[in-house]
């Protein structure tokens, strides 16, 4: 009786480890989005850097006003380019939480799932073994009749 219960999980469990290596699935590309997005922000802030290293350079030689009224619009630019990088950073951090949450959700259920199994079936064999025992005993006892009957 309980091994029929566990079988009756099997399409449960199968649905369960889809969904969890689904979750895992999106986990993993969260994680690379992420990563992605750290480095392009690595690169604009490396790049701000370099640039306002040239300008130091440059200014000390002396600069022209439209070299320097386009040097501020670009670095006002590139700055926003670096908040919108960074604003993009957290919202892949959040994203990759909500994702990391799902996937523990769905490991989780599949856990339970198999646990549940694996308690069905050792109640499957816990009641095999007392029936073969009891068709023992009573083997055993119509052998013990039938020798006091002889």
């Amino acid at each position: 009786m309980s091994s029929s219960r566990a079988d009756r999980l099997a399409p449960v469990i199968e649905m369960a480890e889809r969904a969890e290596r689904e979750a895992a699935k999106l986990l993993g590309q969260g994680q690379t989005q992420l990563t992605q997005a750290k480095n392009k922000l690595s690169e604009l802030e490396q790049y701000f850097g370099d640039y306002q290293r040239q300008w130091m350079e440059q200014g000390a030689r002396g600069v022209s006003g439209d070299w320097l009224m386009n040097y501020q619009r670009f670095l006002s630019q590139l700055e926003s380019a670096i908040g919108q990088q960074r604003r993009s950073v957290a919202w892949h951090e959040n994203n990759l939480g909500k994702l990391r949450d799902q996937w523990q959700q769905r490991h989780a259920r599949l856990e339970g799932l198999r646990k549940l199994v694996e308690r069905y079936l050792r109640e499957a064999r816990v009641a095999a073994d007392k029936r073969e025992q009891r068709l023992l005993d009573e083997f055993s006892q119509r052998l013990a009749s039938r020798s006091r009957h002889d």
